[in-house]
């Protein structure tokens, strides 16, 4: 069975206060808004703890490939690690989908489930990155270096890909691109 998806999760779990407050006029639409928020925080929370498990095992790999003296494997490794490091903060910093009294777009209730469904992909992408990276450090622990190039490649492919798509983030949340 599939596990469900936060927001619902969320709506599954409330108490009764909460239940009550969806009642009062005016402060459902609200209510819900915060809901959406705070589902897109625990998956972008998610991202974020995957994408620094994956830092971890690469500065592991890191670590392998300079006790092996791939001296010629180190500065890709470096740099893959910086992208890594840059990904893992903008996705910790990303807006929750707040929009002020003035702002000239207005993030409503749909904006905000385009921007979990868009999150969601991201959570996907960021767990296949996790999978080539441990994939990575296994090998590396088994002392199979002859594919750490090819490894690294594959990496910097992939954190090119989650990188580009996080950057788009803001103009899916906005409807500007579906």
């Amino acid at each position: 069975m599939a596990a469900k998806p936060p927001l619902e999760r969320m709506q599954e779990n409330q108490k009764p206060l909460e239940k009550l407050e969806l009642m009062l006029p005016g402060f459902r639409g609200y209510k819900m808004r915060e809901q959406r928020r705070e589902a897109d925080r625990i998956v972008r929370n998610y991202i974020y703890d995957t994408l620094e498990r994956s830092r971890d095992d690469l500065t592991k790999c890191l670590q392998m490939l300079s006790d092996n003296k791939a001296t010629e494997l180190l500065e890709p490794m470096n740099r893959i690690i910086a992208i890594l490091d840059r990904i893992a903060e903008k996705v910790n910093r990303a807006s929750y989908g707040y929009s002020g009294f003035f702002d000239s777009i207005k993030i409503e209730e749909q904006d905000l489930d385009r921007m979990l469904d868009y999150d969601s992909k991201l959570m996907d992408m960021a767990r296949g990155l996790s999978g080539t990276t441990s994939g990575f450090k296994g090998d590396l622990t088994q002392g199979k270096f002859e594919n750490a190039r090819n490894s690294q490649q594959t990496l910097g492919d992939a954190l090119d890909g989650l990188e580009k798509a996080f950057d788009q983030r803001k103009a899916i949340i906005e409807g500007v691109k579906v």
